[in-house]
């Protein structure tokens, strides 16, 4: 295929993009107001607990079986080798730019996540209806490329609130944050989506963690002492087992009380192993996936809520960098160098990886699967940070300002980067 034909290609969905976010950025500014703060808000909830889940359930119980979900095993190690070589390029950046300590988790997080969500949602599929498409049948690419994109949004999710989120945390620690107990309102944004949610139950477990802190070691200091005390007659090594499996009891509590699983298991997370489980296993698959599968009306309306992602998705991204266009205080170089690793270094990286990968058999001869891992590196930075940013109340502004730039320039990075993806793996 010439690379004018493939440009093209891939300037269409880029332009798609732009001009939808372009829209929801034009709703949002004070004059028209429709997708102001109370609007976004409601429109946020709906995107985040209904269109995704069904969307990423639905594309996976459709698309998913168990001959195939050996073969993309890769997806999940490439993801994170986004993050960790991100997370190192940003953590050189921070050293290079001296930036202020409050801001480290900022920049480090927004090198490491990109956002595997709604763009993709729109350059796949965008992409497999172009005549010219690399990527053979339009139903088939479309098909097989929500699946890939959906469990990529999934993967994606888990990632950010395991990983980087420990990341703003940690340097929030460390930095001006206001107390978090003083939030009311938290928005769990992931790649494009934004929601207020977990807000009592949130904050109260991490009250809960920080107040009782002392009083849980000192309850199990007393615990441990009492245990030694009431096998103090026994022979030494029932004594042995006995603290031994004291002190293992104790470090899992640690662990456990460190832990906060409703961050893991957001809707889109229970939507794929939902949709996983409906995929792999026969017996439900044909009970509802097919056109002659008795509870079939129950994944159409799925497909159907999924289909409203994308667009609403999109909105509320344009409506988000709005804050962007009024907020300033973060250095050019700091941008400049966020640009540099997002839009050069991490694509370069990623086509060593993915070739490395295709040339000792991880990943196979799929096209299209290729182009999504290679992708995954050249995207702009999540949107979920900034809410991050917002549940710990530290750079809220310079985060605006970094989503602004960062998805200005990835109208042209990503057309480029599309197009060179595809005439790497043709």
């Amino acid at each position: 295929m010439a690379v004018l034909d493939l440009f093209i290609v891939a300037l269409i969905p880029v332009l798609k993009t732009l001009l939808i976010t372009a829209l929801g950025l034009l709703l949002a500014i004070d004059r028209v107001n429709i997708l102001g703060d109370a609007a976004r808000h409601h429109l946020n909830n709906v995107v985040f607990y209904v269109f995704i889940p069904a969307l990423v359930g639905g594309s996976l119980a459709d698309t998913i079986t168990a001959s195939n979900i050996v073969s993309l095993w890769f997806m999940p190690v490439n993801i994170l080798l986004t993050f960790i070589i991100g997370s190192a390029l940003g953590w050189v950046l921070v050293k290079i730019t001296r930036t202020p300590q409050h801001l480290h988790g900022l920049v480090i997080g927004s090198c490491a996540a990109g956002n595997l969500g709604n763009l993709l949602l729109i350059i796949i599929p965008a992409v497999c209806e172009e005549s010219n498409s690399p990527f053979g049948d339009k139903q088939t690419c479309s098909t097989n490329g929500k699946a890939l994109v959906s469990l990529s949004m999934a993967i994606c999710a888990v990632y950010i609130w395991s990983f980087v989120y420990n990341i703003i945390r940690a340097s929030y620690g460390n930095g001006s944050g206001k107390d978090i107990g003083k939030a009311s309102t938290i928005s769990i944004d992931c790649s494009g989506k934004t929601l207020d949610m977990f807000v009592e139950s949130y904050n109260e477990s991490l009250l809960q963690s920080r107040g009782s802190s002392f009083e849980d070691c000192e309850a199990r200091d007393e615990e441990s002492t009492e245990v030694e005390e009431q096998n103090s007659g026994f022979k030494d090594d029932e004594g042995i087992k006995v603290t031994m499996l004291t002190k293992i009891k104790k470090h899992v509590d640690m662990f456990i009380d460190k832990i906060n699983l409703k961050m893991w298991l957001t809707p889109s997370t229970i939507a794929t192993i939902v949709g996983l489980l409906i995929g792999v296993i026969s017996p439900i698959r044909k009970l509802m996936v097919g056109d002659n599968a008795p509870l079939r009306v129950i994944d159409s309306s799925a497909s159907l809520l999924g289909q409203a992602t994308v667009p609403a998705m999109t909105l509320i991204v344009g409506a988000n960098l709005f804050k962007g266009l009024k907020q300033s205080g973060i250095g050019l170089w700091l941008i400049i160098g966020i640009l540099v690793v997002r839009y050069v270094v991490l694509p370069l990286v990623g086509i060593g990886v993915v070739k490395a990968a295709h040339h000792v058999g991880f990943v196979g001869s799929d096209t299209l699967y290729q182009f999504v891992l290679l992708i995954q590196y050249s995207l702009p930075p999540a949107m979920a940070i900034s809410t991050i940013t917002q549940l710990f109340e530290v750079g809220e502004s310079e985060c605006s300002v970094i989503m602004l730039w960062t998805y200005v320039v990835a109208t042209f990075a990503l057309t480029w980067w599309s197009a060179f993806f595809m005439w790497l793996v043709s």
